[in-house]
């Protein structure tokens, strides 16, 4: 009864840890992410929307540049999305969805869901904790060159 009753204590603590440490991921640092995507795009010469989300998919940091067409800030947070949901690059799941049939029904789990590159997890210890989405570049390799200038300032 004792291991048991220690055993509860011990996992309500680590919840109550959990609770105030957050998920590591803050709206500051969210911030910095999506205008160093959206600078490593402008550089680039694209007009781009980029957002960042949280590990349940929930908008944490948005913007849209100037002249970036009204669709990308809907394709931004859905790739983020995706990755955050999928746990894995938005261009790797296109990839495996073109090669597996069962798995182009994906988009149908969620009106959230986009099978379309641009949009990485962002992970801190092995575990994802958001996903950050690029969209309105012209081509989705450059979507991901800039997700992960934004991926960049979460590392440093």
């Amino acid at each position: 009864m004792m291991k048991y009753l220690l055993l509860l204590i011990l996992s309500l603590c680590t919840v109550s840890l959990y609770a105030q440490t957050g998920s590591g991921l803050s709206m500051a640092v969210a911030n910095k992410m999506v205008l160093a995507a959206a600078q490593q795009c402008e550089n680039d010469g694209y007009k781009v929307s980029v957002a960042v989300v949280d590990k349940a998919g929930v908008v944490l940091a948005q913007v849209r540049m100037d002249g970036a067409g009204v669709h990308t800030i809907e394709s931004s947070f859905r790739k983020a999305y995706t990755s955050a949901s999928i746990r894995m690059s938005t261009q790797k799941l296109a990839q495996i969805a073109a090669k597996d049939p069962e798995l182009q029904g994906l988009h149908r789990l969620s009106n959230n869901i986009l099978i379309l590159g641009g949009g990485l997890p962002i992970t801190l210890n092995g575990e994802v904790i958001g996903g950050i989405g690029v969209g309105g570049a012209p081509g989705i390799q450059f979507d991901e060159v800039c997700a992960e200038a934004g991926l960049k300032v979460f590392r440093n």
